[in-house]
């Protein structure tokens, strides 16, 4: 009830609030495919290398927004060339251009003057949102919906059968950099809610989640965006119940579910597999 009542009370725990469930929806929408394609690595290097843009974007007095996405693309792009014209494989090349990126933002942290608001970069403050924050948030969640809603049978496609893919005809490069794209604006959107620590949590987990309990697409993204907004409405909660760090209660929440997922999914849950594993022996004992 203090926690309703807060929300209803304070304007600051509203732009938290909202804000923090579309960062956990489209977190959610876009992990599905990150998982699919099994690109979790690149999710985490997209994350962290964003890190420079935001502190030159401190730096030069802009919405870190603009800096963070320019240094998001930029990997992606790097990550493309090396591991496509040299003998270096793709999971190396992720390795050396996300920390190298990383490694230049750890070092204009120390060059900039607000280095209080950078940590929060990092770890993540949901209850220090801003108005603009919360807009640019609802903007980049209303297109990767629409992305997503447009090219979902081509995003489908390429993300079970890359070679089917290919035999349509469908530009394999170009949706994968879209969807990098994507990834970039979701990692810029979830920076002040769970921080370029934690993002990749949020990328992973819930989606991870749904991956468990359906074997639809379409269904894998619905329960993957309703795990992302219902970890970050309760980690929210114990956020601001025990003056928790937001972004790892978020992500702690997040794993609870995966856990529950885990043990009890009807098909790939670890105790229904057991369970149905000792009634297959003991009819096999009958026999």
């Amino acid at each position: 009830m203090e926690f309703l009542s807060g929300i209803l009370e304070y304007g600051f725990l509203q732009k938290a609030l909202l804000t923090s469930v579309m960062v956990g929806m489209i977190c959610g929408i876009i992990g599905c495919f990150i998982i699919l394609r099994g690109m979790a690595l690149m999710g985490d290097a997209i994350s962290h290398a964003v890190l420079p843009g935001v502190a030159l974007s401190y730096m030069l007095g802009i919405n870190f927004f603009f800096g963070a996405v320019v240094t998001g693309v930029l990997t992606a792009l790097g990550i493309g060339y090396v591991s496509q014209n040299s003998r270096i494989k793709n999971d190396s090349a992720i390795g050396i251009v996300f920390t190298s990126f990383f490694a230049v933002g750890i070092i204009l942290i120390t060059f900039a003057k607000s280095s209080t608001d950078l940590y929060h970069i990092l770890f993540g403050n949901v209850l220090a949102v801003r108005t603009s924050d919360m807009w640019i948030t609802l903007i980049i969640g209303i297109v990767i919906a629409a992305v997503v809603y447009l090219f979902y049978k081509e995003l489908l496609v390429s993300s079970f059968d890359p070679v089917m893919s290919a035999a349509y005809g469908l530009p394999g490069r170009l949706i994968h950099y879209l969807l990098m794209t994507l990834l970039t604006l979701v990692t810029v959107a979830s920076l002040q809610t769970v921080g370029i620590i934690l993002v990749v949590a949020m990328l992973i987990t819930p989606a991870s989640t749904a991956y468990l309990l359906t074997n639809r697409l379409w269904v894998m993204i619905y329960l993957a965006a309703g795990f992302g907004a219902l970890s970050a409405v309760v980690g929210l909660y114990f956020s601001v119940k025990y003056n928790l760090a937001s972004g790892a209660a978020i992500v702690l929440a997040s794993a609870i579910w995966f856990m529950l997922a885990l043990a009890f999914s009807p098909k790939q849950g670890v105790l229904w597999r057991h369970f149905r594993s000792r009634r297959k022996k003991a009819a096999l004992k009958g026999l």
